[in-house]
């Protein structure tokens, strides 16, 4: 059995998970008491006649700060032989939190007239501290919308069930901003760039013409090798250490051509072993 314990920022997409899980047959509960997760637990792995073989519960930070501080301390006890226990942690930059609010006009659930929406933004951030250290899978969804979270939760929490490693290799452009919920992360901004060559720019590296030209750069080809390399020997390691997520990033300038054709070459050469998601943050 498994249970996946699903927390977040206010405004993060921690209920359109909940709907993805539900959707998916999940058993899911909502703004559950951390005070009853241990009960909850133990009856699922006492009575799993009476459960499904998954489920998911919310957590946020209309609990208790005070019960906040306990989790660490509730999950070590949740996890055991009977029930695998992984908890999923949502979050987004403090500007697009407050962009979020303003325009679906929803009430943060800590403000109140003495506290103003980016100060309770703060105030929850410290207070849910204890669930983001011990996040399984950290999701930051800044640049990703309602639909692409919705395909991101189908495709990592799926394989994650079948106990299998769910691995995510990510292109992204520098030039805006690290991906804070990388594992790894790898600057290929090195290699020749297709950008500047006027006929190439429109196309990205999963168009023919960029393929051929990063193809055509033994150097390109160096990189791929390298990178191939250094994941063939380290991702057994990691699944050694009972790990069910990895993120590799891979960047360049834009994120619109090197990263992607790496990307995509990775995803390929390490399909046959892994379950493998490819996703280009620049291209969505």
């Amino acid at each position: 059995m498994k249970l996946f314990i699903i927390s977040g920022l206010s405004g993060s997409g921690k209920s359109t998970v909940l709907h993805v899980l539900e959707d998916m047959g999940f058993f899911c509960i909502d703004n559950l008491p951390i005070g009853l997760l241990t009960n909850f637990a133990a009856q699922m792995v006492s009575t799993p006649e009476n459960f499904y073989e998954l489920a998911a519960v919310g957590i946020d930070a209309r609990n208790r700060n005070e019960e906040l501080l306990r989790f660490p301390a509730i999950l070590s006890g949740l996890r055991s032989a009977e029930l695998h226990c992984e908890v999923v942690f949502l979050d987004a930059e403090d500007n697009i939190l407050i962009k979020r609010f303003s325009e679906t006009r929803r009430k943060h659930p800590l403000t109140n007239e003495n506290v103003s929406l980016a100060e309770a933004i703060k105030s929850e951030r410290l207070m849910l501290d204890p669930i983001s250290r011990e996040a399984d899978l950290y999701l930051q969804t800044s640049h990703t919308n309602l639909h692409q979270l919705r395909d991101l939760i189908k495709d990592r929490l799926t394989k994650s069930a079948t106990k299998k490693i769910s691995l995510l290799f990510l292109s992204f452009g520098y030039k805006h901003g690290l991906p804070i919920d990388a594992d790894i992360v790898f600057d290929v901004r090195c290699l020749p760039n297709p950008y500047w060559i006027a006929h190439l720019r429109e196309y990205t590296g999963k168009d023919q013409p960029i393929i051929e030209f990063l193809e055509g750069q033994p150097i390109v080809e160096d990189m791929f090798t390298d990178l191939k390399e250094f994941a063939d020997r380290w991702i057994p390691r990691i699944v050694d250490a009972d790990r069910t997520y990895l993120t590799i990033a891979i960047g360049c300038t834009g994120g619109h051509h090197r990263s992607v054709y790496l990307v995509e070459k990775l995803t390929n050469y390490f399909k046959e072993k892994y379950e493998v998601i490819a996703r280009h943050r620049e291209l969505q």
